[in-house]
């Protein structure tokens, strides 16, 4: 994963992704399939989009028992996409046995997804990790601890704020992947989102891919929105 810009497609069939598609005809881009799009259209969603080329980031948090996620795990693996993840809260016997039917589901001489694990939502604020969730700590604290745990457990990386960067960075290592979403330009609306940064913050704090979403999907012209994001991002101007 070489500081990808993954584009969140957040739309309910795959008629209105290959819409937003249409001016992305010569790109081969990075892109994020949720649960909403995923449990709406299956695996012919997977299909469309790696017939156009692109990667894929698959998006569906997996949090069971860990022999329910290891079987889970090696089902996802077949499709060959690229990125998956599972919640870090789920614990190390989880993690490690996400790890385990990855393995167990790639065909043999393919490479195996990327498995990533949810931190802390960037949608949950100090507020509602000790209100709602009554862990104590700060959230700088449980993010780090929580890339620990899934480095040790053989994870590939984590998904987190932009702002947890470094210090997951001394936790973990410069090879482990930070995946982090709530990505927006300074202009852009916030909307759900609490813990967000600009693709140029992302870039100095040292993120390995940025999530983003609506600030492409919803912009009048997407395909300018992307580029602008990529630039900042990159840090270098982009030639279309």
């Amino acid at each position: 994963m070489k500081q990808p810009l993954i584009i969140a497609l957040d739309f309910s069939s795959i008629n209105d992704v290959q819409q937003f598609l249409m001016p992305f005809q010569q790109e081969s881009l990075f892109v994020k399939v949720g649960m909403e799009l995923f449990y709406k259209e299956g695996l012919s969603i997977i299909s469309a989009l790696k017939e156009q080329n692109h990667q894929i980031f698959l998006d569906l948090k997996l949090h069971d028992i860990p022999n329910t996620v290891k079987q889970g795990m090696k089902s996802l693996a077949s499709l060959e996409v690229d990125l998956v993840n599972v919640h870090a809260a789920g614990g190390m016997n989880m993690m490690q046995a996400a790890v385990e039917g990855l393995d167990l589901g790639t065909a043999a001489g393919k490479k195996r997804p990327d498995c990533i694990a949810v931190t802390q939502l960037t949608s949950t604020s100090d507020e509602m990790l000790k209100e709602q969730q009554l862990i104590t700590h700060s959230m700088q604290e449980v993010v780090t601890h929580y890339a620990a745990l899934a480095k040790k457990s053989g994870l590939d990386g984590v998904v987190c704020s932009t702002h947890e960067v470094p210090s997951i960075r001394k936790a973990a290592g410069e090879d482990f992947l930070t995946v982090t979403p709530g990505i927006r330009m300074g202009t852009d609306s916030v909307d759900d989102q609490v813990r967000v940064a600009t693709p140029q913050l992302a870039r100095e704090y040292g993120s390995s891919a940025i999530v983003v979403g609506r600030s492409i999907t919803k912009a009048k012209d997407p395909l300018k929105a992307y580029y602008e994001m990529l630039q900042q991002w990159k840090g270098e101007r982009i030639t279309r």
